[in-house]
Formats: structure tokens, sequence, C-alpha cells
């Protein structure tokens, strides 16, 4: 059964009537009529504005902010964040490195001799 045929038998239900006191009749009138004054009320919070459309309450000077600025503005902080991120990454690795050389067992000279670098390329294979 489809949403339109279930849609149809409530209807055809609700309007066999059924036998209320007018006290009950009344509350939910009323009820009905607060139901449909709320539906009908526009959206006053810039949230629902927003959500709406990104420019659709916003004056036409301020388009080109909210459409073009403020995407790019926030592009730009987020690649510096990564940039920043980066370079952290790399600067921890060269602590890392630095560690390993002062814990070792070697001689800082050993590190000097230009044969060394060659000896490390070997021995990392």
């Amino acid at each position: 059964m489809n949403e339109q045929r279930l849609a149809y038998r409530i209807r055809q239900s609700l309007n066999q009537g059924i036998d209320l006191d007018a006290a009950t009749l009344t509350r939910l009138r009323a009820s009905r009529e607060l139901a449909l004054a709320r539906q009908k009320a526009p959206a006053t919070s810039p949230v629902h504005a927003w959500a709406d459309n990104v420019t659709g309450r916003i004056p036409a000077s301020r388009s080109l902010f909210s459409r073009l600025l403020l995407p790019m503005g926030v592009m730009i902080l987020g690649l510096l964040a990564i940039n920043v991120w980066h370079q952290g990454q790399v600067a921890q690795e060269i602590e890392e490195i630095d560690m390993a050389v002062l814990k070792g067992d070697l001689p800082l000279d050993a590190y000097l001799d230009k044969g060394f670098d060659a000896w490390l390329k070997r021995s990392s294979q």
C-alpha cells in the first residue's frame, strides 16, 4: 500500500467522524489552528535563513562577501592550518633524527666524515 492510499483511508476514517464532546472538539480545533499558524510562520532565525539559501536574506551589497570572499577565506585558513601541521611534522622528524644521533655510540667526528654518508646509504638498504 502506498502513502497516498494510506492517506486516503485515514482521511475517509476521519471524515466519518466520531462522537466527541464539545470541549474536546474545541481543544482540537484550537490545537489545529495553533499548529497551522506555527507552520506558516516565516523563519526569523539567521540559522534558518542560511540553511534555506546562503544569500536569501542578505542584502545584495553583502552578496559578494558571502558567495566569494567568505569561502575563499575559509579555504585559505584551511590551507594555512595544513601547512602549519606539516611543518610541525617535519620538525618532529628532525628532532627524532637529532635524538637518535645524540643517543648513538658513534662520536660526532664520525658523522662529519664524508664517507659516513655513503656508509649510511649502504647500510640502510
